[in-house]
């Protein structure tokens, strides 16, 4: 009976200490992204479109949270404070470190974060394509737009190797 008791009050240690580990999350959703809650914060924002390494650690900066702590461990008044930050990135930093710098419409600066990132990548590029710019025109064709090569690179389809001519054998020989 007494071996017994020893596993049922083991039971209960582990539950006890289980109960204390439940407040780390293995997923963590920040900014409409789920994030993996085993990274460290620094890492783990660079998951979302538009927050690089640079912009990671100047956000942590602000905010006062260590880099290295896990994602999954803090709190949700802390998660918030991130997402609070996140969404006002426009005036913490300096416009040279920014991703939509004089916007077309509203002529600010923005920092453009998420899926609204995407979205303004997208717009852009098909209004270039409406108005028939060399760069709208190499999008639409699926070419490299910046000046690359296209001898080598960026072959698509059943192309595979060089073309040569087939040389015509001699029938003197």
């Amino acid at each position: 009976m007494e071996k017994k008791d020893n596993k049922e009050t083991k039971v209960e240690e582990t539950e006890k200490d289980g109960g204390e580990e439940d407040d780390f999350r293995h997923l963590v959703r920040v900014s409409g992204v789920v994030l993996d809650g085993n990274l460290d914060i620094s890492r783990a924002l660079t998951h979302i479109n538009g927050i690089g390494p640079r912009i990671s650690s100047s956000l942590i900066k602000g905010i006062d949270i260590k880099p290295n702590i896990k994602l999954g461990s803090l709190s949700d008044s802390e998660l918030e404070r991130i997402e609070s930050e996140i969404k006002g990135l426009n005036m913490g930093l300096p416009g040279w470190m920014l991703n939509q710098q004089k916007d077309r419409y509203t002529g600010k600066n923005l920092h453009l974060v998420g899926p609204d990132l995407k979205m303004a990548n997208r717009d852009s590029i098909n209004l270039q394509r409406e108005l028939k710019s060399y760069k709208g025109i190499r999008h639409s064709l699926g070419l490299p737009v910046r000046g690359q090569r296209t001898r080598t690179s960026f072959r698509h389809g059943t192309t595979v190797g060089v073309k040569r001519k087939k040389v015509e054998r001699k029938e003197g020989r």
